[in-house]
């Protein structure tokens, strides 16, 4: 397969989990690149993702390493071999990377959760919550740029439609609800879009309230997509330098036990959605 000069966090996810199997397995890369009739050097592109790999390759590898998990086996099968072109194609060098591989995350994921502590989920927000949040960006985008990313935002919806909606549940602090973003009107536009989403019965939004005791997750945001397998879930972060895709198992772990405490903390669904209609109501 030839090189691929800007490979999605998609298919470099396939080439590290294939290098996680050989380094489990005590395999230098010359040594697995042997057992293909390859070079140390392509190996290394299989697994940066730069280089793609057949099925019957990264079957061969998976046996080579000793592998015997058959369940995460055929899911990097499908995922080192499909060739999905979802709608986000339409927004390739109009918005950064991390923008398309989050929506193909998001469509291939099986389950999605949220942790929001100062903005409203981005599945969850209008246009006029989205415009306003993308607008105080600094420096300011230009015009042509704020549209891009706001007509992207909600084209992201689509997990929640079609014959197999995405399961989605979401946790935000009381402090993401009163954030005036954008005027009175907006606020409460936007909340009454929260309380319209969560009636599905395939959304969920829960309220961590400011006079609930014991959460001192204030830093805990995050988006948490679930894999076909446990092992291929992914943790999104905004970091300093940009957004981050989190998925070594330790780091999975960590993220999976802040997860629940922080939904330990939240009030029950319908409490939420009671909550969040008396705050509409005071806006």
């Amino acid at each position: 397969m030839p090189p691929r000069s800007r490979p999605t966090a998609r298919q470099v996810r396939v080439g590290t989990e294939l290098r996680r199997m050989r380094e489990a397995a005590g395999m230098t890369a010359r040594e697995a690149a042997g057992a293909l009739g390859s070079t140390s050097a392509q190996m290394s592109q299989v697994e940066a993702g730069i280089a793609g790999v057949s099925e019957s390759r990264l079957r061969l590898l998976a046996a080579q390493y000793g592998c015997v998990d058959d369940s995460l086996i055929d899911a990097l099968a499908v995922m080192a071999t499909e060739r999905t072109r979802g709608w986000w194609e339409q927004y390739r060098d109009v918005l950064p990377a991390a923008f398309l591989d989050l929506s193909e995350l998001e469509h291939h994921a099986v389950s999605r959760r949220d942790v929001a502590v100062i903005h409203v989920p981005g599945l969850l927000q209008t246009e006029a919550y989205a415009r306003a949040v993308f607008a105080y960006m600094v420096p300011e985008l230009a015009e042509e740029d704020l549209a891009a990313r706001v007509s992207h935002r909600m084209a992201r919806r689509v997990i929640f439609d079609g014959g197999t909606p995405t399961p989605y549940a979401a946790v935000i602090h009381e402090t993401a609800l009163r954030i005036r973003v954008s005027d009175r009107a907006a606020v409460r536009a936007q909340l009454e879009w929260i309380l319209e989403l969560s009636a599905s019965r395939l959304v969920s939004v829960r309220v961590v309230p400011f006079d609930v005791d014991g959460f001192a997750g204030a830093s805990s945001a995050m988006m948490y997509a679930g894999g076909a397998v446990p092992q291929l879930d992914t943790v999104v972060r905004d970091a300093p330098h940009g957004t981050a895709f989190v998925d070594a198992e330790s780091q999975l772990d960590r993220f999976r036990t802040l997860l629940h405490k922080v939904e330990s903390a939240a009030l029950d669904p319908q409490q939420s959605r009671d909550f969040i209609h008396r705050l509409s109501k005071n806006v």
